[in-house]
C-alpha cells in the first residue's frame, strides 16, 4: 500500500476512534440521565462532527452507503406501521456508533485506491478468504460482525474475546498451513500446533514471518483471553476489559488480517 495512503486512512481511523470514544461517553450519560442538558449539547456537537467526517469519507455523495447509513440513524421509526414514535437521543447515539464502526471496517480493509470511494453499493461483509480452510470463513465472518457489534454496543468483554478469537483462528490457519515440518526448521515447540498456547502460536507465526510485530501492541488483558472464560464459555468474574483494550485488540487483529493477506 502506498505510504500517503495508509497515512490518510490512519488519520481516519484516528478520527473515528475519537469519535466513538467521544459518543460512548455520550451515550453512557444519556442512558443514566436522558435529561442531562449538558449530555444534549454535547451530543449535537458530537453529531456534527461525525457529519463532517462521514461527509469527507463519502466524498461529498448523498448517495454513498455510509452518507445514506449516517442519514438513516436519525430516522423516525413507526410502531408495527402505526403511530410514530420520537426516537430517544440515546438511540440515535447508538445507531451513529454503529455507522461509525461501519467506517472502520471498511477502512480497515482498504488496498490501494481511494479512501472510501463514492458509491450507492451498500457495503460489502467482511471477507476472509484468504483464509486456506474454507469451513473456518463463514464463522469468522459472523464472528467478526458480533465483534463489531459487540464494541459499538459497549460490551467490551464480548468485542476483545472475539478479536482475540478470531485473531488465534486465522493465526492458527496460517501456522497449520504452513505445517509443522516447515515449522519446525524455525526452532519451533514440539508437539502438534493446537496443543500450543496463544501466546506460542502468535510468537511462532511473527517468528517464522507469516505475521509482523503488530501483536506487540495487545494488552495484558488480551494475552491470557482464554481465562475470560470459564469451562461453560460463559464470561466469569475476571479482569475488567476496558474500551481501549476492546479496541487496542480489534486494532492488533486488522493488522494480522493484512499480514496474512498482503494483496487485500
Amino acid at each position: 500500500m502506498d505510504e500517503s495512503l495508509r497515512a490518510q486512512i490512519e488519520t481516519y481511523l484516528s478520527r473515528l476512534d475519537g469519535l466513538i470514544r467521544r459518543g460512548s461517553q455520550i451515550r453512557d450519560t444519556l442512558a443514566n440521565d436522558p435529561s442531562n442538558t449538558s449530555a444534549m449539547a454535547a451530543t449535537r456537537t458530537w453529531q456534527e462532527d461525525c457529519g463532517v467526517t462521514v461527509n469527507q469519507l463519502s466524498g461529498g455523495s448523498k448517495a454513498h452507503w455510509l452518507a445514506r447509513s449516517f442519514s438513516e440513524a436519525f430516522l423516525v421509526r413507526s410502531v408495527a406501521g402505526g403511530a410514530v414514535v420520537e426516537t430517544p437521543p440515546v438511540e440515535i447515539v447508538k445507531r451513529l456508533l454503529g455507522v461509525l464502526e461501519q467506517a472502520v471496517g471498511s477502512l480497515s480493509r482498504m488496498d490501494d485506491g481511494p479512501v472510501m470511494s463514492a458509491s450507492s453499493e451498500t457495503p460489502l461483509p467482511h471477507r476472509f478468504d484468504f483464509l486456506h480452510n474454507p469451513e473456518l470463513r463463514p464463522v469468522v465472518e459472523q464472528a467478526y460482525t458480533d465483534g463489531r457489534r459487540a464494541l459499538a454496543q459497549g460490551d467490551y468483554d464480548l468485542a476483545l474475546l472475539t478479536s482475540c478469537g478470531i485473531l488465534e483462528a486465522i493465526v492458527t490457519d496460517a501456522l497449520e498451513h504452513k505445517g509443522l515440518t516447515a515449522l519446525a526448521a524455525s526452532d519451533t515447540p514440539a508437539g502438534k500446533i493446537a496443543d500450543w498456547s496463544f501466546e506460542t502460536r502468535l510468537a511462532v507465526a511473527e517468528k517464522t514471518g507469516l505475521i509482523r510485530g503488530g501483536c506487540a501492541r495487545l494488552p495484558a488483558v488480551a494475552r491470557t483471553y482464554r481465562d475470560l472464560t470459564n469451562a461453560d464459555g460463559k464470561s466469569g468474574p475476571k479482569p475488567m476489559v476496558s474500551e481501549r483494550d476492546a479496541r487496542v485488540a480489534g486494532q492488533v487483529l486488522h493488522v494480522v488480517m493484512r499480514d496474512l493477506n498482503p494483496g487485500r
